[in-house]
């Protein structure tokens, strides 16, 4: 299992990104996505996760209302488009995959597979 984020960038507050992980692996449709981030000094914390067929979402509090996880079983990929970003949403953004399709896992010590994050920078 491989997966590839990217889509990271710089914007000012009040901007938009859309964040991409594309996961190799003949099972993509049976797993549970989810996105963290991680800023200097923190631990990684939860941000979102979608169930294997993308009808079931949730989203950590701070996000909720600006930031939208979707996915194209098709494309073996997972979105994550984050509007009206906040300077404190600057982090590290990482995708995390479940392979037994268990979307209430939370916290990062739950998730084996990790892509590589993809840096994300909000100025004020």
């Amino acid at each position: 299992v491989q997966l590839q984020a990217s889509g990271g960038g710089a914007v000012q507050a009040g901007g938009s990104l859309r964040l991409l992980c594309v996961a190799s692996g003949r099972s993509f449709s049976t797993w549970a996505m989810a996105w963290f981030r991680q800023a200097p000094g923190k631990e990684r914390e939860f941000v979102s996760v979608i169930t294997s067929s993308g009808g079931v979402t949730y989203y950590a509090g701070s996000v909720k209302g600006r930031f939208t996880i979707s996915r194209d079983n098709y494309k073996n990929t997972v979105y994550l488009q984050m509007n009206s970003l906040k300077p404190e949403d600057a982090a590290v953004y990482y995708c995390a995959a479940d392979l037994t399709g268990n979307y209430r896992y939370t916290r990062a010590s739950e998730y084996e597979y990790w892509g590589q994050g993809t840096q994300v920078t909000v100025s004020s």
